[in-house]
């Protein structure tokens, strides 16, 4: 019998961060080996885990298996998070792809940021792409496809996705859904779906956005 998957990152959200929510909507148990050291970091490279020599990396069904999105389509793939045929895998895939292009953005911003003034207008230049570019084309998706979900009609890892982003944006203004009420009612329709809700108790394997504190740890590693 196959193990939990293993998980290969540091103790934040990251790139790993969507292969939680993944994995969590799906109900996989899981365990994570955080990198805490150069020296963590320099043995999974001697051990030969890591396959460009950087992370995230996944260890699954006797594979190492690295690059989010590869590690993302695997685990969409084997549990039923992408769609029934090609033409929704496009557009799950599609859908997913802008959503992780407006979480990258967020995620970046305490690490590419280090001054406040900087940072705070990287911040309002994130949610205005937010507002004007990503979210009305979920807020039509929902309202021209007249279901629950934005593809078919059961959970893919589109919806998961989006909800992700729309968190993270909604740290930054939490009234940031104000002007598009279907993806309001998505997210709360999402959120209550028991695997989910779950993820987002305390105490789950979800991570607080890092801090300053988080960042300059993760970036002794490097240096």
């Amino acid at each position: 019998m196959a193990g939990k998957p293993k998980l290969h990152y540091f103790n934040l959200r990251g790139r790993m961060e969507t292969i939680r929510w993944l994995l969590s909507a799906a109900g996989v148990e899981f365990e994570e080996q955080y990198i805490q050291s150069k020296a963590d970091l320099e043995k999974l490279k001697k051990d030969g885990v890591l396959l460009f020599q950087q992370v995230p990396v996944v260890e699954i069904d006797g594979m190492k298996l690295a690059q989010s999105r590869a590690i993302l389509n695997y685990i969409a793939a084997k549990y039923n998070l992408s769609g029934k045929d090609i033409k929704q895998r496009a557009l799950i895939d599609m859908y997913s792809e802008g959503a992780f292009d407006l979480s990258e953005m967020i995620m970046m911003l305490p690490w590419k940021y280090t001054d406040p003034k900087e940072r705070e207008k990287e911040t309002v230049a994130a949610l205005e792409k937010a507002t004007g570019r990503y979210f009305p084309v979920f807020e039509k998706v929902l309202k021209d496809h007249g279901q629950d979900f934005l593809v078919g009609n059961q959970l893919s890892r589109a919806d998961i996705q989006v909800l992700e982003s729309i968190l993270a944006t909604e740290e930054l203004k939490a009234d940031v859904l104000s002007k598009f009420p279907l993806l309001k009612a998505f997210k709360t329709r999402i959120s209550n779906i028991p695997n989910i809700k779950k993820f987002l108790q305390p105490g789950s394997p979800r991570k607080p956005a890092p801090d300053d504190k988080t960042v300059a740890e993760v970036m002794k590693v490097f240096q």
